[in-house]
């Protein structure tokens, strides 16, 4: 006798991208009526208002209303990865789109190393926006 799965782990994974899909289009759809820029919108970083530093992600919010905009040059003076990272994430779903059309299978290999480079690139970037002269880095 064989147990089927019951919960969220039954769904097909048609179902989570769909879910995703969604998700995303109803985040971007109220970002983009709803200007970060003006106080009451949105909550403020944590870190910035407890310590006065900016996190590694302040600013992305803003970029990403910049860009759903047509600024880009906005988005990144506001938060300098948010582009490309925006610009890797369509590349790779392009990639399995395409995959997914040819009926060929999707392999997506990530080495073991680059969770953690990502990490450190992350954790350097937070710093980096931080120190004083570099103001290039700092949400503007």
């Amino acid at each position: 006798m064989t147990v089927q799965p019951r919960g969220l782990g039954a769904l097909s994974p048609r179902a989570w991208w769909a879910g995703a899909v969604v998700a995303a289009a109803g985040s971007l759809a109220w970002l983009a009526t709803h200007d970060p820029n003006v106080p009451g919108h949105y909550p403020g970083c944590l870190l910035q208002q407890a310590t006065g530093l900016y996190c590694p992600a302040c600013g992305g919010t803003r970029a990403t209303y910049d860009l759903l905009h047509g600024d880009v040059a906005g988005a990144f003076a506001r938060h300098p990865l948010v582009p490309p990272l925006y610009l890797l994430v369509a590349v790779y779903l392009g990639y399995r789109l395409m995959r997914r059309a040819q009926g060929r299978p999707v392999r997506l290999v990530i080495p073991n190393w680059l969770p953690v480079a990502v990490g450190v690139a992350v954790l350097v970037f937070g710093v980096a926006r931080n120190v004083p002269g570099w103001d290039f880095l700092s949400p503007a």
